[in-house]
């Protein structure tokens, strides 16, 4: 694929990203993913033959590793668990207050939408979250954790962040982030010892 086919791919999984953080799965559509992305239309069915679901599992795995990289910090910078979730914490607050509290997580929107009937992307979404609590677990374990409670203090915390930007989102308001953020770091406080 040429460099034009490779900035088309990636405008229509920006475009799809965008719309469906902020529409769910279901309030958006193939037309609006065109539109927003400035894509040819005959272009959507060259890089996703098959439709929607490719093109949106695409948009999911791009924006979850996004995430995990800020849960992964580049080598030589040595943060703790702690400092990796304020970065997330600080990224769905940024998300959420630049877009007017439309957007807050890139992956709960459709997680909640598809979990009851899109198995596939049900597993895209599964494994996004999987790749988080994966990295942030590496991160626990290398902060002093044992494996089984860095496992479950990694879920616990990844819960807490997610449910948090549901409510800021509902509420319009942050400080259900601001709240998770003093919860998680009282949780890996006291798993610690």
């Amino acid at each position: 694929m040429g460099v034009k086919g490779e900035e088309t791919r990636a405008r229509l999984i920006a475009g799809a990203r965008n719309l469906i953080e902020a529409q769910g799965y279901f309030g958006t559509g193939l037309n609006q993913i065109v539109a927003e992305s400035g894509a040819p239309r005959g272009s959507l069915y060259f890089h996703f033959p098959e439709g929607k679901d490719q093109l949106v599992a695409a948009a999911l795995v791009q924006a979850g590793q996004e995430i995990e990289e800020l849960l992964r910090p580049p080598a030589g910078r040595g943060s703790d668990a702690t400092a990796l979730l304020d970065r997330l914490v600080d990224a769905f607050v940024a998300r959420l207050e630049e877009s007017g509290y439309t957007k807050g997580c890139p992956i709960a929107t459709v997680g909640l939408e598809a979990a009851g009937g899109n198995e596939a992307l049900r597993r895209v979404c599964a494994e996004v979250y999987g790749g988080w609590q994966l990295a942030l677990t590496e991160r626990l374990v290398a902060d002093g954790f044992g494996p089984a409670e860095a496992e479950t203090a990694s879920g616990q915390a990844l819960a807490l962040l997610e449910g948090a930007v549901l409510l800021a989102r509902v509420r319009r308001d942050r400080r259900p982030l601001e709240d998770a953020r003093h919860a998680v770091r009282h949780l890996l406080g006291a798993k610690k010892k």
